[in-house]
């Protein structure tokens, strides 16, 4: 039987997150205290709702303790970074079992900032704490670079999957044929671009992944970042990307239906650069919604989206600030187990 990803939106066994510790994304101690805070308010809000792991390096078992409280649990493991939606392992499941892709992860492209000895073999020991086999891929990607609707159809983007720093000499064809191969897909939407901050030299960057600017939010229905501000970069390639997506049908023939979510009103970040705030960076877990916050009017407005969208779950809002300093957004750093008819090997 044919393995599938799928959507976010299916029953969950459980999450898994990776802690942040000392490297070149967290590099004073007050930089990494805050992003340590930061990932355990969206652990908390997470468990509310179903399990979360926590992977962390040698030594830091006290200090995730501490900030995690009693009900998140705990394993120790070598890590560069902290990002487990990019490093850990896109599960996959026939129906009956469940199984879990190692994408080759090379840093998001080799970049010169990233480090990924220990990362690249993270998918692979938490494949193994699940109990479940490994479908090994040699495409280089990452779970934030791809989102599906769990009826055949997956998002993607040019720069990222076809971009030289990944995949150089892949054709379009033969990136698609892998990519529904792992996912059980049918149908690829690929996007141009994602956001400008996600590429150099705007810092922590992506080169461009789906996860932060169009997701799935059911089949046929897709949420769209959008820029109202016109002097913001991002301002025309979003209306493009609404525009071109609503011309988009999915695997099963349906027109897309796109909801816009406008972008928080702060046009910079904290160090002054064009600010890729997205509410779009959103996790799913059982009966909840853990929805990116910025203190901005905005919030709101977003959350009612979302609450409309999924009246059926409770709608969560964390602070994501700090985690965006770093690269990335909730959904950057939460991966999903989704659950099988089976119990996980992890206790």
């Amino acid at each position: 039987m044919t393995f599938r990803m799928p959507p976010e939106w299916a029953p969950h066994e459980r999450t898994w997150m990776a802690w942040p510790g000392p490297n070149t994304t967290f590099s004073s101690a007050a930089e990494l205290a805050e992003s340590r805070a930061a990932w355990a308010a969206v652990a908390r809000a997470v468990r509310r709702f179903e399990p979360v792991t926590m992977v962390h390096g040698p030594g830091q078992a006290d200090s995730a303790r501490e900030l995690l409280g009693p009900d998140i649990d705990l394993v120790e493991r070598e890590l560069d970074d902290a990002w487990m939606r990019d490093i850990g392992p896109t599960f996959v499941t026939d129906g009956t079992q469940l199984a879990a892709v190692d994408w080759v992860f090379n840093g998001w492209g080799a970049q010169g900032w990233a480090s990924w000895e220990h990362d690249a073999k993270i998918a692979s020991f938490v494949a193994d704490l699940a109990g479940v086999p490994v479908h090994a891929s040699p495409l280089v990607n990452e779970g934030g670079g791809i989102h599906v609707d769990g009826e055949g159809t997956v998002l993607l983007t040019e720069t990222v999957q076809l971009g030289p720093e990944r995949n150089r000499g892949l054709s379009k064809a033969e990136v698609e044929s892998e990519i529904h191969a792992k996912l059980g897909t049918k149908k690829a939407i690929w996007l141009p671009r994602g956001l400008t901050a996600d590429y150099p030299p705007h810092g922590y960057g992506t080169l461009g992944h789906v996860d932060i600017v169009a997701a799935f939010a059911r089949p046929g229905v897709i949420v769209a970042h959008t820029q109202p501000d016109p002097g913001h970069p991002d301002h025309e390639p979003c209306q493009e990307m609404v525009a071109f997506l609503r011309e988009q049908t999915d695997a099963k023939g349906r027109r897309i239906e796109v909801i816009e979510v406008p972008a928080p009103t702060r046009l910079r970040d904290e160090d002054g650069g064009w600010a890729d705030y997205s509410y779009i960076n959103h996790y799913l877990c059982n009966g909840g919604v853990v929805l990116c916050s910025f203190d901005d009017p905005r919030d709101e407005l977003a959350a009612g989206i979302f609450r409309r969208l999924f009246p059926e779950r409770t709608v969560t809002l964390v602070d994501a600030r700090t985690v965006f300093a770093g690269g990335g957004g909730i959904h950057c750093i939460t991966q999903q187990q989704p659950r099988v008819g089976r119990p996980s090997g992890i206790g």
